[in-house]
């Protein structure tokens, strides 16, 4: 199959989203039906071009110079992330049409979520650092909206600040695209690397430091990570899908582009560029769990939880070895379904109860069973427990760490187990507290800020009041995304060696 049709499963969501606009949909149902059928084209689509679309054959769509273009090509990362997405999205949408439901600007809301899907596929298919920085930039601008939706003080301030961090680390990183596309090959994606230099270029590790931290904005690197728990202002949607798979995904893969396909690992090695950039991905991991343990409001919680782990992707990328780049991707698939459920479970609590931190959970798991069950088989996999998914991706980061064998290995080792038992204790304590409640009331009371029953709640949660009525799971179309992804959790959990197999492959450039 030609390359030109990954152009036309790009387009496909672009226009199927931005035909929602002027259709004015007054129709829920309908409205719902149409974005439905768009992504699971598209997703269908998606696996119509991994099995048939030729491998490594990157196709020529616009020319802006001799050295500039926008080009496409089918790769072992590319399939990765879009076969990933392919499966979240169409799954996340009918959660999204439940939690919306009672909201305001449903079309707008609905375009740009669509939109989304279309412009991270084209991060996925970039055949090289034009191609990639331009849909970067297309995906900061399409996702504001989203993030700013609720249109109040909080939601505003969160769009403005996610606006700054983005098109500012996209400033950054256009000296590296630069850099890169000069410096040879047209900035090719070429497992190993493309740019030819001395290894010892300041130029060079001075633009590979650009790149790292102007992509590493949406990975949420220190210290440009504060906007991603700001953002968890946006609906849990928005929240779940584009700040734990999409955005954030889209930077630790420009990051994996830069180091592995651009740079390459044999000018990167033992270079002061390199080592900064692990050190830097180490701290973060650190820094962040411990954010997560002091944050009481559950989706920021869950937000500087998302801030470690994209660290854990980055460590893996950035230790250099096959083995770390199987490890770091193998974490960026694992940690997209372990958190989806996670954040999904979160809504659903603020959803359904109106209220937004972690101390108003007391007791509800004996109300919302099937929802804070699956949250806690997500917190136990996201902390490292042995027959989860989350257990075998973290096992091969600490493998990865004690193989490279140095210095700065083992402090990322060590990190790794430091950050996981932070990680139980901000995770499992939200379990404890739903199901075995702290009791007393002055302890609650003094604990509660005024804010704290409508802070980061949707409209409709936050208008009623739960206070004598009995508080439930949320529907079928909430509670489905919620079980399925806590299945494929423990399927990937027992059964991990088909993709462990697929990550090696790409790991070592098959």
């Amino acid at each position: 199959m030609n390359p030109l049709f990954l152009l036309a499963l790009i387009i496909t969501p672009l226009l199927g989203g931005f035909c929602i606009i002027p259709q004015h949909f007054d129709d829920d149902r309908k409205r719902s039906i149409y974005a439905e059928a768009v992504v699971c084209l598209t997703s269908v689509l998606i696996w119509i071009a991994i099995a048939k679309v030729q491998r490594g054959r990157p196709v020529v769509i616009y020319s802006f110079t001799e050295d500039f273009f926008i080009e496409f090509c089918m790769d072992g990362p590319a399939m990765l992330f879009a076969g990933m997405i392919s499966i979240l999205w169409p799954l996340v949408m009918p959660y999204a049409f439940e939690y919306m439901e009672h909201e305001r600007r449903k079309n707008g809301f609905f375009a740009f979520y669509v939109m989304t899907y279309g412009i991270t596929l084209g991060i996925a298919f970039a055949a090289n650092m034009t191609t990639l920085y331009v849909f970067y930039e297309m995906l900061s601008l399409v996702t504001i909206p989203l993030v700013s939706h609720y249109m109040d003080h909080e939601s505003m301030y969160a769009g403005r600040k996610y606006a700054a961090f983005t098109i500012g680390g996209a400033s950054l990183a256009f000296f590296a695209v630069v850099m890169t596309t000069l410096w040879g090959n047209s900035g090719r994606f070429i497992y190993g690397g493309s740019v030819k230099a001395a290894p010892g270029s300041v130029i060079l590790q001075t633009a590979f430091l650009f790149g790292f931290f102007g992509f590493g904005v949406k990975a949420a690197i220190f210290p440009l990570h504060s906007w991603l728990p700001t953002a968890s202002a946006a609906p849990t949607p928005v929240t779940a899908l584009l700040h734990a798979v999409a955005v954030v995904n889209s930077g630790v893969f420009a990051v994996l582009r830069l180091v592995w396909y651009v740079f390459g690992p044999e000018l990167l090695t033992g270079t002061k560029a390199a080592d900064i950039a692990l050190l830097t991905a180490e701290f973060t991991l650190v820094y962040a769990a411990f954010l997560a343990v002091k944050e009481r409001h559950f989706k920021r919680r869950l937000a500087y939880s998302t801030v470690s782990n994209l660290s854990y992707m980055l460590t893996g990328i950035l230790l250099l070895t096959p083995y770390g780049l199987e490890a770091g991707m193998m974490h960026m698939v694992f940690h997209s379904v372990i958190k989806m459920s996670l954040f999904l479970c979160a809504g659903a609590f603020m959803h359904m109860t109106g209220n937004a931190y972690v101390y108003e959970v007391n007791g509800v798991g004996r109300q919302m069973k099937v929802t804070f069950i699956f949250y806690t088989l997500s917190a136990l996999s996201l902390t490292g427990i042995p027959l989860l998914c989350g257990f075998v991706s973290k096992w091969h980061l600490v493998l990865a760490c004690l193989r490279r064998a140095d210095m700065i290995s083992y402090i990322g080792g060590a990190a790794l187990i430091l950050s996981a038992f932070a990680c139980a204790v901000y995770t499992l304590s939200v379990s404890i507290r739903a199901f075995f409640p702290i009791t007393g009331t002055d302890w609650y009371q003094a604990a509660r800020p005024a804010s704290a029953s409508t802070e980061g709640a949707p409209a409709a949660a936050a208008a009623r009041t739960k206070k004598g009525k009995t508080v439930t799971d949320p529907g079928i179309r909430m509670l489905l995304p919620i079980v399925v992804f806590g299945i494929i959790n423990v399927i990937f959990g027992v059964f991990p060696h088909p993709l462990v197999k697929l990550l090696e492959a790409i790991a070592s450039g098959m």
